[in-house]
């Protein structure tokens, strides 16, 4: 039974260590004294115990305070060996005490705005713009929340008594603006600020060093990092933690241990596939914002592999026309993913609200992957040019290129 893993730290190392080696070691630092090269996969529901009074007090630990129980795994739903081994790796990428994993990006989010509410603090302050589906969580109220929506600089005043939480996304999906995470974090004062981390990952900040409490990951993105695997995750301190297990526990949003399998071994190759995907993303948003073809370029001052993008002609000419580029929703794969947010990602958010956050009808949103650079320009190349996305030199007065000339963001 693989029991060493249970718990965020229980294989504590002394001594601290740089995030390329964090990422191949952390969550694995207990395989050797067990014979073991790679971490096993638990696929087990339930775990016998002829030791129903222990069980007994365990589980009225659980349910008072959500600590991970001490010993042999309980039940599937409470935890599983091979899950916490990758909470535990994701919680030393992030500088956190604790995390703990999901079936979904949403179903973490999802968690926390029902701990707060728990707490009848169901007020939530947010930054537009979020993931297309965050923002319709929180803005039809799905789960009893209310929210008001700011800018950076209105958070402290838009904090009520019952403000539960504040979320902010940066690098922001789609549009890749950036926010100052210490300014935002002192304006919320003791309320908690949830920040969605997905596109920057821990390689290139770590929120919670920025005062941030909570730090979510749609794990499904550059955690995994090969697009074959859905997880959600959230890395915080652990007393916020027992309640998201609480709440895991009881709503069933549990990660399934293959996926737990998978996003570990994502993890040891996270650093190498930013970077290397970030520098192909910089020269695709330096030759972007070169092209007459192109309206406007959004790059993060903080770099990474995202890259966004306003064309003077139809955006749904340049999807049709990649042929090297999967034209997919999701990012953060190997391989380079273009979608158009009006019409998948944001389409769910109010059209006026949409624009309004920046994302215009003629935006492209562009993960980065890792082929050659060459041959991804040459494919976008061409695809700007398949038959009326090109050069569309009257469009330069329209309202959704009010910023076309504004320069590269970076």
């Amino acid at each position: 039974m693989d029991t060493a893993s249970m718990g965020a730290h229980a294989d504590v190392r002394t001594a601290p260590r740089a995030l390329a080696t964090e990422a191949v070691h952390a969550g694995r630092d207990d395989l050797a004294r067990q014979g073991l090269h790679a971490p096993p996969i638990d696929l087990s529901t339930t775990y016998p115990s002829y030791d129903s009074r222990g069980e007994a007090a365990r589980i009225d630990a659980f349910a008072a305070t959500g600590t991970e129980p001490d010993g042999p795994p309980v039940y599937g739903r409470l935890g599983n060996p091979t899950v916490a081994r990758f909470e535990t790796a994701l919680a030393r990428l992030e500088g956190t005490e604790a995390a703990v994993a999901f079936a979904s990006g949403m179903a973490a989010l999802s968690a926390v705005l029902l701990v707060r509410a728990s707490m009848g603090l169901r007020h939530v302050v947010a930054v537009r713009p979020l993931y297309g589906c965050s923002d319709h969580l929180l803005t039809a109220g799905l789960l009893g929340s209310e929210v008001t929506w700011t800018d950076p600089a209105g958070i402290a005043e838009a904090l009520r008594a019952d403000t539960g939480l504040v979320i902010v996304e940066s690098p922001a999906n789609p549009t890749l603006a950036e926010v100052d995470l210490r300014a935002v974090a002192h304006a919320c004062g003791s309320v908690p600020l949830l920040v969605d981390n997905t596109f920057a990952t821990p390689v290139l900040q770590r929120p919670a060093e920025q005062g941030a409490r909570l730090v979510l990951h749609s794990a499904t993105k550059y955690l995994g990092g090969h697009g074959d695997v859905l997880a959600g995750v959230l890395a915080c301190d652990e007393e916020f933690a027992g309640r998201l297990r609480q709440v895991r526990f009881a709503t069933g949003g549990v990660l399934h241990p293959l996926a737990g399998y998978l996003l570990l071994r994502g993890l040891s190759t996270l650093p190498v596939r930013v970077r290397a995907a970030s520098a192909n993303a910089a020269e695709l948003a330096r030759r972007l914002a070169a092209d007459p073809r192109v309206a406007h370029v959004h790059y993060p001052r903080i770099g990474g592999a995202m890259v966004s993008f306003e064309i003077h002609g139809d955006p749904h000419e340049v999807i049709a026309g990649v042929r090297l580029i999967t034209p997919a929703v999701s990012l953060g794969s190997v391989d380079t993913l273009i979608q158009h947010p009006a019409s998948i990602s944001h389409r769910i958010v109010d059209a006026d609200d949409r624009r309004g956050a920046g994302v215009s009808d003629r935006l492209l949103r562009m993960s980065v992957g890792l082929e050659d650079v060459e041959d991804l320009w040459s494919d976008l190349d061409q695809a700007l040019s398949f038959r009326g996305a090109g050069n569309c030199a009257n469009n330069h007065n329209s309202p959704a290129l009010a910023d076309a000339q504004l320069p590269l963001r970076r």
